[in-house]
């Protein structure tokens, strides 16, 4: 009998049904192949997020991966922020189905797959935030579909590819801080579908192409930092839907058409400061009442500022450094526009022709506003009293002006005050006692005016000033002893060219970070003060034109950093110590015009006569030939011979005493040695050697110029080594001092066997004896040109006085690079490593700012044995550092992963704050955890760290940095607070762990970073 039709329909059907398994097998497992191939290709996951990439659950369950209902292939590869380092498999470009592969965020390195050119659904692909290199791939032109494209923030190189053109859906472009070359293509016009378009912060050249105004849907115009040149395309300016135009710095000129703003009416970012824009600024921009940010700095713009007051959106406004006004007096009634403007937070005016006074309603401008930048013109008369109103001025700059009369007694309502400039004008009257209310102040400069009567002693309250400059007055009396309270000056104490008398207080000596003194040119007289040698940072020191008498202290010495000394014009007498002659860095040293005398030296600056200036002392003698002194009597050069015979006999005897001494102990200590040597812990698996004599040439004999560092077991030279072609940081031991030499063996078996990119690298060591014979041991590490994160935080200690700040987006990123360190040695290490000792200056960061955590000398290894800790460790003392060890080490407590996690916190704190947790505003019981506790949250952006708010014209702005920050960043700041306070609360067992505070990093990290378009707004 013949099978029914009914049977032969089945049979088709079942054997459809088990070609079309076989198919989904076969490609199912494709997919499962290529993504362990791209797994083999991470060669470090701090996180651990692929550990769960394994047989024991399907494929579609693994982390960060998301697969179609029906067919079970990978739709999605989301790996965003987890600090993954390695390449990009190209077996990627085997996901077929893939729509969105997301490695934002991460460690990568090395060239863009062109497989990925093989994801023709691909429909989101996000790179930004790595470290890859070579060129955008040409065929990505393949993926028809993709919508977005952020490679921003890598190393590419290259020009934008032409096969980019062909990707009509493409919506937002990010290809911003990049090393792009080449010129904006014309191309770039058939991308129909683009909103956002971000290029700048690369090396791009050439004008904008007019085919850009084919881009009916953009909005976003990001072309910032660049070397774009020529006028604007004049159809730019009809294209209603952008919102965002930021082009600063670059090389564009041209005028703006007087109409522009009615037709770019949506527009909310308008940044076109730094270029060379002329003419006047448009009428129409009264009609931009969408506007947020308006900057038009640095440009060559004329004539008057139209009426704003429309604006009633706007946030910021910057129009420093032109060519505004004609110094007139109805130069500044634009500003009567802006009194009813709540949400101003910044404006600047500064570098402009305008003149006449400042009127009194400026007083009326919001409370709100947080900087306010008016100097660099000819604005003449009395300061308005009523300016006292604006009490949440963080920033006043009134500089290089023709203010004259007093200073306001309304100043003292300014108790957010964080920048007084008033220098360079015509005050007069004396410096009002109200400043002392100004208790966040960090720089004062009141120079250059006619203030006279005495300094107030009231300044001794600003606790936080760092710079205070009061040169070129007329003040006259004694400086206040609570000047020199003090500590936090760092940055400058001028004092200069004024009146002032009396003495140099020996409380001088407690302004031991302060980099540049200058009480030049007064009528001050006594003896300089020895302790003068205890501001052991001083980079620069005039004390000339005075009345100073009594010898030059040799204590001078103390100060190895001293490049300028100027002592010329007073009455010292007596020699030239000859250890100034050890001061190496010593550029410029003037002794001219006193009463020295005897044998002048001839090393060092001494040696230089360019450097060096001694004449109108007639009594001095010998020195190099080029200064062409007389040669010095024989009572300098001859002392001995006029002395009696007896005196030779004591000397001779003592002599032989010293040297049977010598003998004795010096066979002690090489006794001392041999049992010392017998007795020491060995050194686990040591590491490979160098000798004493290597790094002592490496250093020019551990010279005082190459010393970059001091700690509490030794000092730390930059020098350079046979073995190694780039320069290393030595950390030399002093074994004087107890636990040095345990310190040693602590540090070296802590660093064997770690490795981790945000940990110092140990190159090698040193365990022998100096040219003395004396016991010497060293480490040498790879050196970090970048310094440490204290001197980044506290800038005043910067060598040189070189200011160089942490943006929000840097700090980030050193927090989760310590964050990651914490996490690996907790978790990750053969032994769980406990540091005990975390606090800016032991972490260093790289020419990329990559954070590396340094100095183990104290860390413990600490093994889990029948579930209990059993711990290595010295008795080298309490361990970290006041301020950041928590406060149960100093109890007798053992030491725990709990006490890092304290540190960390505070450390946290303490960047986001600017504050040390040992500033002296922490009395009575305080802390700089109390101090955040009562702010947070709603008030946390008043304790922010003022050096995120930008302090000169050129980032004012731009940058996006004065308080008022967007939604999103608050959020992160808010969160970014609580891990520090969760991590620092006084019980160990209630502080936050290092699994959550790197889970939750990454998720501020990723918020931080949404949408990864920088718009440079």
């Amino acid at each position: 009998m013949f099978p029914t039709f009914s049977f032969w329909l089945y049979l088709l059907f079942a054997l459809n049904f088990v070609q079309n398994t076989i198919t989904s097998t076969l490609r199912n497992e494709t997919d499962y192949l290529a993504l362990l191939k791209f797994k083999e290709s991470i060669s470090n996951d701090p996180y651990e997020i692929l550990s769960s990439w394994n047989t024991s659950t399907h494929y579609c369950n693994w982390h960060g991966i998301a697969c179609s209902l029906m067919q079970q292939r990978v739709i999605e590869l989301d790996l965003d922020g987890y600090n993954l380092h390695g390449f990009i498999s190209p077996h990627v470009g085997n996901l077929s189905f893939l729509i969105s592969l997301n490695l934002a965020n991460n460690s990568f390195f090395g060239k863009i797959p062109h497989e990925l050119g093989r994801l023709f659904r691909l429909q989101e692909l996000l790179i930004n935030n790595n470290s890859m290199t070579g060129e955008i791939p040409t065929n990505l032109s393949s993926c028809s579909d993709l919508e977005v494209l952020y490679l921003q923030r890598n190393h590419l190189v290259g020009k934008i590819p032409i096969g980019i053109s062909s990707l009509h859906k493409l919506q937002m472009l990010g290809i911003s801080n990049n090393n792009l070359t080449g010129r904006i293509p014309p191309f770039i016009g058939n991308l129909s579908s683009l909103i956002v378009l971000s290029v700048g912060n690369n090396h791009l050249e050439g004008e904008i192409p007019v085919e850009i105004c084919s881009l009916k849907n953009l909005t976003g115009l990001a072309l910032a930092v660049n070397k774009l040149r020529g006028s604007f395309p004049s159809c730019l300016y009809n294209m209603s839907s952008l919102t965002g135009i930021s082009v600063g710095p670059n090389d564009f000129n041209g005028s703006l058409p007087s109409n522009m703003f009615n037709t770019l009416s949506n527009l909310q970012y308008f940044a076109i400061g730094r270029n060379e824009f002329s003419g006047t600024i448009p009428i129409s921009i009264a009609n931009a009442s969408s506007l947020l940010q308006l900057d038009l700095s640095r440009n060559n713009f004329v004539g008057q500022v139209p009426s704003l007051g429309k604006l009633h959106n706007l946030q910021r406004l910057n129009l420093g450094s032109n060519k505004l006004g004609d110094n007139s007096t109805k130069d500044l009634e634009f500003l009567k526009t802006l009194t009813n403007f709540t949400k101003l937070r910044v404006i600047s005016i500064s570098s402009n022709h305008f003149g006449g006074n400042l009127p009194n309603f400026v007083g009326n401008l919001s409370t709100q506003l947080s900087q306010l930048y008016v100097g660099g013109n000819p604005i003449s008369g009395k300061i308005p009293a009523e300016l006292g109103n604006l009490i949440g001025l963080i920033h006043l700059s009134m500089d290089n002006s023709n203010f004259e009369g007093i200073i306001p007694n309304t100043f003292g309502k300014f108790e957010r005050m964080q920048q007084l400039l008033l220098n360079g004008n015509k005050l007069s009257g004396e410096v009002p006692s109200i400043i002392g209310n100004l208790s966040q102040l960090y720089l004062l400069s009141i120079r250059d005016n006619m203030l006279g009567g005495n300094i107030p002693s009231s300044i001794g309250h600003c606790q936080k000033l760092q710079s205070l400059d009061l040169s070129q007055n007329i003040l006259r009396g004694t400086i206040p002893k609570k000047v020199f309270s003090l500590s936090s000056l760092t940055n400058l104490l001028n004092l200069s060219k004024n009146s002032l008398s009396g003495s140099l207080p020996i409380e001088v000596g407690k302004l031991i970070s302060i980099n540049k003194l200058d009480v030049s040119d007064n009528y001050l007289s006594g003896e300089i003060p020895v302790t003068i040698g205890e501001c052991i940072v001083l980079d620069s020191l005039y004390l000339q034109g005075n009345s100073f008498n009594g010898t030059i202290p040799s204590s001078l010495a103390s100060l190895k950093g001293l490049q300028y000394l100027d002592l010329s014009g007073n009455r010292l007498s007596g020699p030239i110590p000859n250890v100034l002659q050890n001061i190496s860095v010593l550029k410029h040293l003037n002794v001219s015009f006193n009463m020295l005398e005897g044998e002048v030296p001839m090393e060092g600056v001494f040696g230089n006569v360019s450097r060096l200036v001694v004449t109108g002392n007639n009594k001095l003698c010998g020195g190099i030939s080029e200064l062409h002194l007389q040669p010095c009597p024989a009572k300098y050069i001859n002392f001995a011979k006029h002395h009696n015979i007896k005196l030779t006999v004591v000397i001779v005897s003592v002599a032989a005493i010293l040297l049977t001494v010598t003998i004795v102990l010096t066979i002690y200590q090489m006794r001392k040695k041999v049992e010392k040597k017998n007795s020491d812990p060995p050194i686990i698996d040591p590491l490979a050697r160098v000798s004493y004599q290597d790094l002592h040439q490496g250093t020019d004999g551990f010279s005082a110029r190459n010393l970059v560092g001091l700690g509490g077991f030794g000092s730390v030279y930059k020098g350079n080594l046979a073995s190694e072609d780039k320069f290393v940081a030595i950390k030399v031991l002093n074994l004087q001092n107890k636990g040095a030499h345990k310190s040693f063996i602590v540090e070296c078996n802590a660093l064997k066997n770690m490795r981790h990119r945000n940990l110092v690298k140990v190159l090698t060591c040193c365990s022998s004896t100096d040219y003395k014979g004396q016991e010497f041991k060293a480490l040498v590490f790879e050196y970090m040109n970048n310094g440490s994160l204290e001197q980044w935080l506290h800038p005043g200690i910067m060598n040189a006085g070189i200011q160089r700040l942490l943006d929000l987006d840097q700090r980030l990123n050193i927090i989760v690079d310590i964050a990651s360190v914490l996490h690996y040695l907790h978790h990750e290490c053969e032994q769980a490593v406990i540091h005990c000792d975390l606090k800016p200056s032991n972490v260093l960061l790289d020419d990329d700012m990559v954070a590396h955590v340094s100095d183990f000398g104290i860390a413990r290894l600490v093994s889990a044995i029948d579930d209990t800790s059993h711990k290595e460790f010295s008795t080298i003392g309490i361990k970290g550092t006041v301020g950041y060890a928590p406060p149960e080490y100093g109890m007798g407590s053992e030491i725990s992963t709990h006490g890092d996690m304290y540190s960390f916190g505070v450390l946290l704190l303490e960047m986001l704050t600017g504050r040390r947790p040992t500033d002296e505003m922490f009395e009575e019981g305080q802390n700089l955890h109390i101090f955040v506790e009562i702010s947070f949250p709603n008030n946390i952006l008043q304790i922010l760290d003022p050096h995120l708010v930008p302090r000169n014209e050129e980032a004012k702005i731009e940058e996006g940095k004065s308080g008022n920050f967007p939604p999103i960043v608050e959020k992160c700041l808010v969160s970014l607070f609580r891990i520090g306070l969760a991590c620092s609360v006084k019980s160990p067992k209630e502080r936050m762990n290092i699994v959550d505070v790197t889970r939750e990093l990454s998720i501020i990290k990723k918020a931080f970073l949404s949408g990864g378009i920088d718009l440079e707004f």
